[in-house]
């Protein structure tokens, strides 16, 4: 297989990047993966087609450790939060940059609504993300693809499935607030990778933002009872008042895995957070996988 071009890959050690590096050398791309986790780059997969430079902050901007590279970059995938894109976009220029599939979240439609006020801020500064993206690409004639992943899941390295896995682990059952039936589409971080490629050279993409979802709609309780399955216990769920949340997550937040506890998470138990991938089967050819657990998944948890 022939190279398909160059691209450099901003957050590469996420939970999305571990899967999307192998994934485009299976393709046929060269890799630049950039980081700011020197650590977690030094660990991550070596390839002759993947070069890794350590991303720093300067005064200005954030800029990779060489200031040259021996050959442009014309397209990039960018898994660092849309809300700090903008740091990097005289990063993006320098090496000129022809085409940036960014990846940003529904919560920026979810959570606009919130009780919680960090989660509305965090809903107001996805969208303010994308639309510095949208606005700058058109200033700078480079083009966009933006993606919207409902609840990614890869098991100890997210932080939605594997935060309800830890508490399950520690206490044995799972608090929920009345029926949890609200209905979820959790995706893959790999499906997610892979729809990040098919957005590097779709025509049908250029300059459009879309939803990405799971195969299957299920409800909050039956993804709770998965993770049960997968841990190989018996399912315990505790329906619990909204003020035994309000109290539990004060007091959870001491511990690492749940410092991000909010009770407005325990709100939307019951709220459907759906999102049509039609869009995105249509033009990049998206088919997502089922919301499958097993075991040796949780075990990294």
């Amino acid at each position: 297989m022939g190279c398909k071009g160059r691209v450099g890959v901003i957050g590469a050690t996420s939970a999305i990047g571990k899967y999307l590096l192998p994934l485009l050398v299976e393709a046929g791309w060269d890799v630049v993966a950039f980081s700011r986790q020197e650590q977690q780059a030094k660990k991550s997969i070596k390839h002759q087609q993947i070069t890794w430079r350590l991303l720093t902050k300067s005064k200005l901007s954030v800029v990779s450790d060489v200031h040259q590279l021996e050959k442009s970059i014309n397209y990039w995938i960018s898994l660092a939060p849309i809300t700090v894109l903008p740091e990097y976009f005289a990063m993006l220029l320098s090496h000129g940059a022809r085409h940036v599939v960014a990846v940003s979240s529904t919560s920026r439609f979810t959570k606009s609504g919130s009780p919680d006020e960090a989660e509305k801020k965090l809903a107001n500064d996805l969208a303010e993300g994308e639309e510095h993206l949208i606005i700058w690409a058109k200033k700078e004639k480079i083009t966009f693809t933006i993606l919207r992943p409902t609840l990614v899941y890869d098991p100890g390295h997210d932080k939605n499935v594997s935060s309800i896995a830890s508490f399950i682990r520690r206490f044995s059952f799972s608090p929920v607030l009345g029926a949890a039936e609200g209905l979820r589409q959790p995706v893959p971080a790999q499906d997610v990778a892979s729809c990040c490629i098919a957005a590097l050279d779709s025509a049908s993409a250029i300059n459009k933002s879309y939803n990405i979802s799971g195969a299957e709609i299920i409800s909050y309780r039956e993804m709770v009872y998965r993770i049960f399955a997968a841990l190989e216990k018996k399912p315990r769920l505790v329906v619990c008042p909204l003020w035994i949340f309000r109290l539990a997550v004060f007091f959870l937040k001491i511990y690492p895995p749940f410092r991000k506890l909010s009770v407005a998470m325990a709100e939307r138990m019951n709220q459907d957070l759906v999102f049509s991938h039609e869009e995105a089967s249509r033009d990049l050819g998206f088919k997502p996988r089922p919301f499958l657990l097993s075991e040796k998944d949780l075990s990294k948890i």
